[in-house]
C-alpha cells in the first residue's frame, strides 16, 4: 500500500463494528474535512468495510491482516500512513463541529507536545463526564489512573470547571491526538498489552523522554464507551490488571518500583474479593489471578523493556499520593477536592 503524505490522519480502528461506523461515521467524516479519514479494520467478519466503501468514498480503507487488539492494530494500520498528526479514535465516539483544530493549533504551538485528548462528555449523559478520559489523565503513587473529572467509578458533571488546557500525565487512547515523530520514536503502542492502559503506558514513556501530554478541553467529543468489551466482562478486568503491573514495571523509576508493585500485588488480592460480591465474581478472581500469573512469567520481557526506558522520579501529573486511599478512605469523589 502506497503510503500519503497529510498532515492529520484521523484513524478509527474497527472490528466487527458496522453498527458503530453506521451511527458515528458520518459525524466523523462531516466535521474531520481539515484531516484524511481511514477506516483500519482488525480482520472483521462482519460487512463493515464493504459498508465503509460503499457508502463513504472519501474514506481510505486499511485491512490488517489480523485482530491483534488495539496496540498492535494500530501499530500495523499506522505504518501505512505518512502524516505529522495520528488521530486514534473509537468508533463509539460522535465528534463535534470544530473538535479538530484547538488540538492541531496547540500542538503546532509547541513541539513538545507528543499527546493530547480533547474534552471526553458521555454520549448517553451529555453533561457528565466519561469514565474513558474526562478532561485528561493522571496517576497516582501505586499506578491508578484518574482523571479531572473522574475518579475511580465516581463521575462528575461537566460545569465548565475543567475548560482549561493543562499538561497532564496521560491522554485517553478513546480519542488520542499523536505527533507522529514522537510515537515512532518510543516504538508505538506496546502489542503485548493487546487493549487497555497501552495509552497510558505510551504517555509514560513519552514522558520519561521529556515530551508533554496536554488536554485540550476547546475540542470535545462524546463517547459511548464499552463498545468493544463491556465493563462486566472477565477479559477486560484480566488485561486492566495484567497491563497496569506491566506498565508499573516498564516504567517506575527503581527508588519506587520495589515499593509499588509489592503494595499493587496486596491490593489486588483485596480488589479480588470485593468481585465476589457481583455478577460473574468468580470469574473476575479468576481473572485477577491470571493477570498476575502472566506478569511473573512476563518479568525477563519486561525487564529487556524496562532497560530501554530512561525513567524519571518527577513527572507532571503523576501524584505522589494514593487516590486510592483519598478515594475509599477519605471518601473524596472530586477532582477539586484532592
Amino acid at each position: 500500500m502506497e503510503t500519503q503524505k497529510i498532515k492529520t490522519a484521523v484513524v478509527v480502528l474497527n472490528w466487527n463494528g458496522k453498527a458503530w461506523l453506521e451511527k458515528f461515521l458520518p459525524t466523523l467524516v462531516k466535521h474531520s474535512q481539515e484531516a484524511t479519514v481511514f477506516v483500519a479494520d482488525n480482520a472483521s467478519t462482519d460487512d463493515s468495510i464493504s459498508f465503509v466503501k460503499d457508502n463513504f468514498p472519501t474514506v481510505k480503507v486499511i485491512i490488517n491482516a489480523t485482530n491483534g487488539g488495539y496496540a498492535k492494530g494500530y501499530n500495523d494500520a499506522l505504518k501505512h500512513i505518512d502524516a505529522e498528526y495520528f488521530v486514534l479514535i473509537n468508533s463509539d465516539i460522535e465528534v463535534t463541529k470544530g473538535w479538530l483544530p484547538p488540538i492541531i493549533n496547540l500542538m503546532d504551538s509547541d513541539k513538545q507536545i507528543a499527546a493530547c485528548q480533547p474534552k471526553m462528555l458521555d454520549y448517553n449523559n451529555k453533561t457528565k463526564f466519561e469514565y474513558a478520559g474526562a478532561s485528561g489523565g493522571f496517576i497516582d503513587n501505586l499506578g491508578y489512573p484518574f482523571c479531572r473529572g473522574r475518579i475511580f467509578d465516581d463521575l462528575e458533571q461537566d460545569n465548565g470547571q475543567y475548560n482549561d488546557a493543562i499538561e497532564v500525565f496521560w491522554a485517553t487512547g478513546a480519542c488520542l491526538f499523536v505527533r507522529a515523530v514522537h510515537y515512532n520514536e518510543v516504538g508505538g503502542l506496546d502489542e503485548d498489552f493487546f487493549a487497555h492502559q497501552e495509552e497510558i503506558d505510551l504517555c509514560w514513556r513519552m514522558k520519561n523522554k521529556g515530551y508533554k501530554i496536554m488536554i485540550e478541553p476547546k475540542s470535545v467529543v462524546y463517547h459511548v464507551g464499552g463498545g468493544t468489551l463491556n465493563v462486566g466482562s472477565p477479559f477486560k478486568t484480566h488485561l486492566n490488571f495484567r497491563n497496569n503491573l506491566y506498565m508499573l514495571f516498564k516504567n517506575l523509576p527503581a527508588s519506587s518500583l520495589f515499593t509499588a508493585i509489592p503494595m499493587r500485588l496486596v491490593l489486588d488480592g483485596v480488589a479480588a474479593l470485593t468481585f465476589l460480591n457481583k455478577e460473574k465474581g468468580l470469574q473476575h478472581v479468576m481473572a485477577i489471578a491470571k493477570a498476575h500469573f502472566a506478569f511473573y512469567f512476563e518479568i525477563p520481557k519486561l525487564m529487556a523493556k524496562r532497560q530501554k526506558i530512561k525513567q524519571k522520579n518527577t513527572l507532571t501529573g503523576k501524584v505522589n499520593y494514593s487516590i486510592l486511599f483519598k478515594n475509599k478512605i477519605k471518601g473524596i469523589k472530586w477532582f477539586t477536592e484532592l
